[in-house]
């Protein structure tokens, strides 16, 4: 027999706890990864390989993640995710160490299985609770994010030449400590082990191909895709055109923190707004977000130019993506949600990864200003369904997704 849950919002709190953890590690990976790529690759290309081959991790990891939870539970699951987030940092640091750009790019693959994990954690909320509640729970889960934001550029900061012959090494050891501590957090968590036996195929709902077929469920991955896949696209290629306009590898790290501050701090009002306004009205505020953010790269290439994007790219994110986020979960009931949501994840960071190795390709061959140009017909081709869907949703008032998912 399935266990009853304890506390939902116990779970919750250990679960926004895990993310300040979690979420630390793309940070740095980011922060790091195209400098370090420079350093040992002879091919400028491929200098986003590492950050790109992080987030093709993440996209492959998605729905074995998904399987392994359904069959073993959620703690379970997560705390085999922190043994590859910390396999990954040792990996990674013994790369820069032996100067091999093959192994460091191994290391970041092997953090994108973790962060299949951690990008779980908000689903993990939102089946805690029901109706309105999905989307305050999957922001204050989000809202670890915002200790995520200090914690891992300022490990960047503190740690990259913590041994100096091998710079930046020290910071992925500091990865791998993140993820080590993060396992006695999760040993809190209290979800019930699912019922092995009541899986089967008439339990599992409706087939992957007719939700496929949903035009709800296809409106809400595409709203995710283009939103993470922007930030990802303008994030991965900013540290390296900042230091190639001359400023500090810290001031990119800051840059950077700024960003994920901003990606995370608006979780504090988010799930409220999707209350009162509807999931799909916020998704259009955050991919408006992310258009402007690339009116202000274009007008410049000061420090301000660069975090000011950024902070606005943060925040169209948090809005963009938490909304979509609760759009999905919307369109599946109970017995679908681990296929539906990890099939979900699976495109959105399988187009993530293309996009984060197309961003420093692009960066290198055109140019900073070309990567944001690019931003404004993405969001055009998802905007206009998108307000149409909220124009005839009409009312603030939430549907319960267990009684509509169609």
């Amino acid at each position: 027999m399935t266990r009853t849950t304890t506390d939902p919002w116990r779970n919750i709190a250990v679960l926004a706890m895990a993310q300040a953890l979690g979420a630390a590690s793309p940070p740095i990976i980011v922060s790091l990864g195209g400098l370090v790529g420079q350093s040992l690759s002879s091919d400028p290309a491929l200098v986003t390989l590492p950050v790109s081959l992080f987030n093709l991790g993440l996209a492959l990891g998605t729905l074995p993640a998904a399987f392994i939870m359904r069959r073993l539970g959620r703690r379970s699951g997560y705390l085999i995710g922190t043994m590859f987030g910390l396999s990954a940092g040792l990996i990674a640091a013994s790369g820069i160490a032996a100067a091999s750009f093959v192994l460091f790019c191994l290391g970041t693959f092997t953090a994108g299985f973790y962060a299949a994990y951690v990008q779980s954690y908000r689903f993990a909320a939102a089946d805690t609770v029901s109706g309105a509640m999905k989307a305050r729970a999957i922001s204050w889960v989000m809202v670890g994010g915002l200790v995520a934001a200090v914690i891992g550029p300022q490990l960047v900061i503190w740690t990259r030449d913590a041994l100096p012959a091998t710079p930046f090494a020290g910071s992925f050891l500091s990865q791998a400590a993140l993820a080590l501590l993060a396992m006695p957090v999760l040993m809190l968590l209290r979800v019930p082990k699912p019922d092995t036996l009541s899986i089967s195929t008439a339990d599992s709902g409706r087939p992957l191909g007719e939700i496929l077929r949903n035009p709800r469920f296809v409106l809400a991955v595409i709203a995710g895709v283009v939103s993470y896949g922007l930030m990802t696209f303008v994030m991965t290629a900013a540290p390296m055109a900042m230091v190639g306009q001359g400023h500090s590898v810290d001031h990119a790290a800051l840059g950077i923190q700024w960003h994920v501050l901003a990606m995370f701090a608006p979780s504090f009002v988010t799930g409220h707004l999707i209350t009162k306004f509807r999931k799909e009205r916020v998704t259009a505020v955050g991919l408006l977000l992310i258009a402007f953010s690339a009116v202000i790269a274009l007008t410049g290439l000061d420090l301000f130019h660069f975090w000011t994007s950024l902070v606005l790219l943060g925040i169209g994110w948090n809005f963009g993506f938490i909304g979509a986020t609760t759009m999905v979960a919307d369109c599946h009931t109970p017995a679908e949600r681990s296929k539906v949501q990890g099939t979900n994840d699976f495109l959105v960071f399988g187009v993530v990864a293309a996009a984060s190795f197309f961003s420093g390709s692009l960066l290198h061959a055109s140019g900073w200003a070309t990567i944001n140009w690019l931003i404004f017909p993405v969001v055009a081709f998802i905007l206009v369904p998108l307000v149409w869907r909220a124009a005839r949703e009409g009312g603030p008032k939430e549907e319960n997704p267990q009684t509509r998912v169609s």
